[in-house]
This record gives C-alpha cells, sequence and structure tokens, in this order.
C-alpha cells in the first residue's frame, strides 16, 4: 500500500499515512468472469476469449494458432449441417488392464467428461466449400489425441469408406502418437492405418492431410505423412521424437526452428503452410484440381 508523507510544525517528526486513492481493499475488486480473456502463449498478449474465437482461434496480436478441439475444427471446416458423423459410439477398453497413477478406464472416464468425446477422433462425412469428402479430425484435448485401437479403427474405416464412395479423404492430425497404455496394441494402429492408405491410394483415392500443432511420434510415423498433399498450419510442430530427445541422442545441438512447420516446408516434407482462415479454400482448391 502507498504511503504519503505529511508534513507537521517545525520540530515534529513527519507521519505517515496509507493513501484511501489507492485502497485496494475487497469492496474495491472487480471480478472478471472466467474465461472471459485467454494469454496467447507465443506473444504474452490477453485476448478477449470472444475476439479469439471470431478470429478462428488465432491470436489477433502476433498469428499464433491456438489448439482447438475436434469440434471446433470440424464447425470452422465443414459447411453448415452437413457433417454426418459415423462410428460415434466405439470407445476404448482397457486390453492390458494398464493403471499408472490411476487406472486407465477411470482416465478415459475422466478425459471424456471433460472433452465431452467418447474418443480422441471424430470422422464422418462432410461437404467442404460443396466438395465431398471424408473428414477425420484429432482431439489434441484428448489424452493429446493419442492414437489406440479405436483411433486406428475410426480412421481405418474412414478411409475404407472414402475409398468406397470414391471421395476425398481429409484428416486433421494433431497427435502426441501411440497411447502408452494399450501398449502394443496400439502401435500395430501404425500398420493398419498405413494399409488402408495404401488401399485407397489403389483405388485411386486423394488424400489429404492438414496437421496442426503438434503432430508427432507413431502418428507422424504412419498416417500423417502419407498423403497426396501435406499442409501444414503456421507454427506447428511436426517430427518423430521430441527435440531434446534427439538433441541427447546425438549430442549436437539441432538448427534453430528445427520441426516447426516453416522447417519442414523448406526441407520439403510438407508441401504448404495455410493460415487457418483459408484452409476450406485451399481444401477445395486441392480437391478441384485432383479432379475429385
Amino acid at each position: 500500500m502507498r504511503q504519503v508523507e505529511t508534513r507537521t510544525l517545525a520540530g515534529e517528526q513527519p507521519t505517515t499515512t496509507p493513501s484511501s486513492s489507492s485502497s485496494t481493499g475487497p469492496q474495491d475488486r472487480v471480478d472478471v468472469p472466467k474465461g472471459m480473456w485467454t494469454q496467447c502463449p507465443s506473444c504474452q498478449a490477453t485476448v478477449y476469449q470472444k475476439a479469439l474465437e471470431e478470429s478462428l482461434h488465432v491470436c489477433p496480436e502476433c498469428g499464433y494458432h491456438h489448439r482447438i478441439s475436434a469440434r471446433t475444427r470440424i464447425q470452422q471446416l465443414v459447411d453448415p449441417d452437413t457433417f454426418e458423423e459415423f462410428l460415434k459410439d466405439l470407445v476404448s477398453t482397457n486390453p492390458l488392464n494398464f493403471k499408472d497413477r490411476i487406472g486407465y478406464k477411470d482416465r478415459l472416464r475422466e478425459v471424456q467428461a471433460k472433452t465431452g468425446e467418447p474418443e480422441a477422433v471424430i470422422v464422418g462425412r462432410a461437404f467442404i466449400r460443396g466438395r465431398p469428402v471424408v473428414l477425420a479430425a484429432m482431439d489434441p484435448f484428448f489424452i493429446m489425441a493419442s492414437m489406440g485401437a479405436v483411433v486406428g479403427e475410426k480412421i481405418t474405416s474412414a478411409i475404407e469408406r472414402a475409398a468406397d464412395e470414391n471421395i476425398p479423404f481429409v484428416i486433421v492430425t494433431a497427435s502426441g502418437g501411440a497411447r502408452m497404455q494399450e501398449g502394443m496394441v496400439s502401435l500395430v494402429q501404425m500398420a493398419k492405418t498405413s494399409a488402408a492408405v495404401a488401399q485407397l491410394d489403389d483405388a485411386g483415392g486423394l488424400y489429404i492431410v492438414v496437421m496442426s500443432d503438434p503432430t508427432t511420434a507413431g502418428v507422424a510415423a504412419s498416417f500423417a505423412s502419407l498423403g497426396d498433399i501435406h499442409i501444414a498450419e503456421p507454427g506447428a510442430m511436426i517430427g518423430f521424437a521430441g527435440p531434446r530427445v534427439i538433441e541427447n541422442t546425438i549430442k549436437a545441438l539441432l538448427p534453430e526452428g528445427f520441426q516447426s512447420a516453416e522447417f519442414m516446408l523448406e526441407h520439403g516434407f510438407i508441401d504448404l503452410i495455410v493460415e487457418r482462415r483459408n484452409l476450406r479454400t485451399e481444401i477445395a482448391r486441392i480437391i478441384d484440381y485432383a479432379g475429385k
């Protein structure tokens, strides 16, 4: 609390009294509703939540692309009222009876209640600017969109449906990789999904991958890297192992920007970097160019 010095008569000691103008008592505090403001993790700017949502969850100050849920992603990409979800009732079991801090079943119930989703990917049929597609969107808020048996099954089924209907398959990836709670069951999903992609390719289908932050590990090492066209959002982290693990393994410093979307574009790993506000138009343009 700021102190205000008071002058007195000669010979007396000055005294200090609290300044009433700087009072910060409980009666002066203003409660800000929770969720009204968001701090950008990139530029640290405090952004009005409604303004952030209106800009598709892209920071209006620095252009940082915030992570978004699978439902939000679908809402942003598809034409209104055209998304028809399938396989929405598939849920993970606990094949290994895995338990760390809590049991796997308890962890699933916890994250399902938090996200409102049964699993880490949503698949369905939709239209993007009038073009029919089968769409899959991974949810980074569901155990970091890790890939277990259900994620592998839903993505594989979506790819097969795109091949059967002869329409493009579009997936938005965002994953930390294989789901450790499912062990080898999770790892074999890499082969399963990759085999489905090969079948789509044999059928002459179009496969578009949109890599958002992060796309890593087993997902990056399988279906996320097998598209006909690879798009990334600005600043997305793309790679297999984390930079720290790689540095410790090779005993060398990594170049600046390693594993960023911009680094991957420069080195030929992806084809395009597209801002979120332009994704719908760019996907439609690619579909038209491919004659699908």
